[in-house]
């Protein structure tokens, strides 16, 4: 069960976007990341790399959790919103809830679950995702 300065910690990182490095100092070596119902990604280097992919296709980010941050021993549910402004100029606005499964101070499994429609990039006035 994660400590509740262990996630005051992570969510610190996420909402100041360093994404790829929360990955590297919260994540298990082995751990699995599955977005909505495909297939997880396993290992720490493969979430790594992709959020360093995400985050050099993008201008700037936003990253705000949503609070209350729901734990139950060591299972951990957080509320996202991300708004990210694309080097092509659009923006894409999400809100997501993190289902995560810890090994102590460390996220071991983490599901990703949103509405797929959102992840479609608006031109930066049509951002309300309506």
């Amino acid at each position: 069960m994660p400590s509740n300065d262990t996630l005051e910690r992570f969510i610190a990182r996420v909402e100041s976007n360093a994404h790829a490095e929360a990955c590297e100092e919260f994540y298990t070596e082995h751990a699995s990341m599955q977005e909505n119902q495909s297939p997880p990604r396993v290992g720490r280097d493969a979430h790594v790399a992709n959020e360093r992919k995400v985050m050099a296709r993008a201008r700037s980010v936003s990253s705000t959790c949503v609070r209350p941050v729901f734990v139950n021993g060591d299972h951990v549910v957080i509320r996202w919103i991300f708004r990210f402004e694309w080097l092509d100029g659009t923006v894409t606005r999400m809100e997501e809830l993190a289902y995560q499964r810890w090994e102590g101070e460390r996220i071991a499994e983490e599901t990703f679950f949103y509405d797929p429609a959102q992840r479609v990039p608006r031109a930066p006035s049509d951002t309300t995702g309506a």
